[in-house]
């Protein structure tokens, strides 16, 4: 395929790119200690005689990262599940999602789509500030993800957004490729997950035609991430009293790995991801909407809409809301076997934890609002629908 030069920066590397990749990463000694923690079975030689038998990126989900994705399954979760009966295999779509973790987010998503017969996985939207080691980024463009550059300049980061617009767009048309991307810049450390229009703004910049008719273009899915427990909850609440304590605090390279890791191997309890109807039908009824900054909004909200009334929720989900707002609103959705077991959890949550000046009702308070917002926010959308209220 002929690829436009203007995407190399950014792009998953193609087919033909694979074997001179492969060399580089199996001549890197940080990327082969990864391989011996999630490979202990194989010799180096093993590993690179598997990895240069897969011809292209989709063979290397498939043969390699299929199989760890399973692992972690097993290892770190009581199951995982993708419901995907609102969209038919044999298209294209641009999955907008709420986002919890840059690895397993997509991965999961990948392994789900493999699962029910979908012909291919997903090229993934990562930012540039977690490639914090090169083999990371030359993994990471292996397995279908391409760069969101963050650290530039206003004018700068203006002509990157047009051009991740345009590949996105050519990713679509041209490759036949699905695409992962989160709803917002980073993740929301309260679980209030709310789209940034901004995010919309960016993805109408290629195609062609009027803003809907680009975004028609894209084939948007809003996608649902259910997490029973999250991994990184203690080190989110960690962050939210660094910053409030210092509000030039700004995370390292090495707080972004860390998380990394912790989101890989931390228990994450029962895992559900469920994909809502493509957004086409509901654009067209937009067509005459003249107002872009009106629509780029109503169309943000429309996605966290479909978000929040598709969250899987969890007894520690109203056990948390319970808790943070007093009272017993949500009562009849946990026991209270349920919710001492959801209290002796956030208790070796906030033990976790350690700062200088900690202040545990603050860590707590900001633990339960995690846990609480899906509850809290899916409640409100199915209320907006009873009352005929929602966009």
């Amino acid at each position: 395929m002929n690829i436009p030069k203007e995407f190399d920066e950014i792009r998953p590397y193609s087919p033909e790119e694979l074997p001179a990749v492969y060399d580089a990463l199996l001549s890197d000694s940080g990327f082969m200690e990864l391989v011996d923690r999630m490979f202990p079975s194989l010799s180096h030689e093993q590993f690179a005689a598997l990895l240069r038998s897969c011809k292209t990126n989709q063979e290397v989900q498939e043969k390699i990262i299929y199989g760890v994705v399973q692992n972690i399954e097993k290892q770190h979760t009581d199951g995982v599940s993708l419901d995907t009966d609102a969209l038919n295999p044999e298209k294209r779509y641009t999955f907008v999602s709420n986002h919890r973790d840059i690895v397993t987010d997509p991965t999961f998503l990948s392994k789900g789509l493999v699962d029910n017969h979908f012909p291919c996985t997903v090229e993934i939207a990562i930012g540039d500030n977690l490639l914090v080691y090169p083999w990371i980024k030359r993994l990471v463009r292996v397995l279908k993800a391409f760069i969101v550059q963050r650290s530039l300049h206003m004018r700068e980061m203006l002509i990157s957004s047009r051009r991740m617009s345009r590949y996105m767009h050519f990713a679509i048309a041209e490759k036949h490729e699905n695409i992962w991307i989160a709803q917002r810049q980073g993740r929301a450390k309260d679980s209030d997950d709310r789209t940034q229009d901004s995010i919309l703004k960016m993805m109408a910049m290629g195609g062609e035609g009027t803003p809907i008719e680009r975004l028609i273009q894209l084939h948007i899915v809003p996608l649902s991430l259910s997490y029973e427990y999250d991994p990184c909850d203690y080190l989110k609440a960690m962050e939210f009293q660094l910053k409030r304590d210092d509000p030039h605090y700004v995370k390292t390279g090495a707080n972004d790995l860390l998380n990394m890791q912790t989101g890989l191997t931390g228990y994450k309890g029962r895992v559900h991801f469920a994909a809502a109807p493509c957004m086409d039908e509901w654009l067209r009824k937009q067509e005459g909407m003249t107002d872009k900054n009106a629509f780029f909004e109503k169309a943000a909200r429309h996605i966290d809409h479909e978000i929040f009334t598709h969250y899987r929720l969890y007894p520690c989900n109203y056990a948390a809301a319970d808790m943070l707002r007093g009272g017993e609103r949500f009562k009849a959705h946990y026991t209270e076997e349920e919710k001492k077991h959801f209290e002796e959890y956030l208790a070796s949550r906030i033990a976790l934890i350690d700062l200088p000046n900690k202040d545990e009702a603050f860590l707590r308070e900001r633990i339960l609002t995690m846990y609480a917002n899906p509850a809290l926010n899916k409640t409100d959308a199915e209320e907006q629908d009873k009352n005929g209220t929602a966009e």
